[in-house]
């Protein structure tokens, strides 16, 4: 860096067209990522407004019904987690969904007034169906094996999940951990992880390594993460594992893919502004989003918290959670006085408009 700037004073003695004013704006604009990210700040560094406050909760992975007049989020209190429904609106609960441990990180929406989710309450692990609004009977869609995590439930009912495999020797089993702390989702030490699709009549194939598998409007595409050497990566393939594109490559993990409602994009959590690989915590994480070709890259969110967990409303709203500090305005606007606000809660932030993606 001194030889740079040595460089720089030196052009400027030489050329009377150079300004103090010019230097300053390369300097800045040269500056490395993890300089500029030093400080907290006050108020965050884009438009995204708080839509979720609760007394000592957190809020995370917003998920909006396919009509977009609710929310499914995963809370947590102390202790305890719970899926719970809310009001797109203005982020209120509405009710409490499920508390099923097994569905804290596998559960999904199937149409407006269904989810499902993965549970063990009959005896062995299955995918089941519950109406959202928490009441009624509940119905098993179909028995599962194995560390499975992730679902996602096809237009024809078969089954598209994350399994994990001991990635060395012993039979060591993956537990679920439930914390305040829900951030990454990726990563799961000791295991690797593969995708695998399951038919109703019980029969499987495994599609690829990956993981935060997501399922495209028209059913016909998955986008999911995949590690590449200490980077993770983007990749799209037909629901039967064929035609596998890769999306994004850059020394960043590349997470937690979702599309946008027409197909043409997807929005991903991503360290790429400021990111450590060997220390993935004290990296820089925030919403950015790609042409499902990969071009027009564009970063949405920017605060030097945590952003994640990213979901597209019909409204346009790109929906996240971020453990962003909370300012007096927004606890008052929240009706929150005394109770502690740190973690994460539900943020949204209009999609920038920008010209489609070039096609395939």
């Amino acid at each position: 860096m001194k030889r740079i700037i040595g460089l720089i004073l030196g052009l400027t003695a030489a050329s009377p067209l150079a300004s103090a004013n010019t230097i300053l704006d390369w300097m800045d604009e040269h500056r490395p990522a993890a300089i500029q990210g030093q400080s907290h700040q006050e108020t965050p560094a884009d438009d995204a407004r708080l839509l979720t406050l609760e007394p000592g909760e957190t809020e995370m992975y917003a998920r909006p019904s396919p009509d977009g007049r609710f929310l499914m989020n995963l809370s947590s209190k102390g202790k305890l987690s719970w899926i719970a429904r809310r009001y797109s609106e203005n982020g209120d609960p509405a009710n409490r969904i499920t508390d099923d441990d097994r569905a804290l990180d596998s559960i999904g929406w199937r149409d407006d007034g269904h989810v499902y989710y993965l549970s063990e309450r009959a005896g062995g692990l299955g995918l089941w169906e519950k109406i959202s609004d928490g009441e009624g009977m509940q119905r098993r869609i179909q028995s599962l094996h194995g560390m499975i995590t992730q679902p996602i439930l096809l237009p024809d009912q078969s089954i598209i999940a994350v399994r994990l495999k001991q990635a060395g020797r012993g039979s060591k089993q993956h537990k679920q951990h439930r914390t305040v702390d829900n951030f990454n989702n990726w990563d799961f030490p000791d295991f690797l992880t593969e995708i695998v699709h399951f038919n109703a009549d019980g029969s499987e194939r495994v599609l690829s390594a990956g993981v935060n598998p997501a399922l495209s409007p028209d059913g016909k595409w998955i986008a999911f993460a995949m590690p590449t050497g200490r980077s993770m990566h983007l990749f799209r393939m037909h629901t039967d594992g064929s035609e596998l594109i890769q999306i994004t490559d850059s020394r960043s993990e590349d997470v937690q893919p979702a599309w946008s409602r027409d197909g043409r994009w997807l929005l991903f959590t991503s360290n790429r502004a400021n990111p450590d690989l060997r220390h993935s915590e004290k990296s820089e994480w925030d919403i950015w989003r790609i042409g499902t070709n990969g071009r027009n890259l564009t970063q949405l969110t920017r605060d030097p918290a945590r952003d994640g967990g990213a979901a597209m409303g019909t409204d346009g709203k790109v929906y996240f959670h971020s453990d962003r500090k909370i300012s007096s305005e927004q606890r008052a606007e929240h009706q929150i006085k005394s109770h502690s606000v740190s973690g994460f809660h539900i943020w949204s932030i209009d999609l920038p408009k920008q010209a489609d993606p070039v096609a395939n």
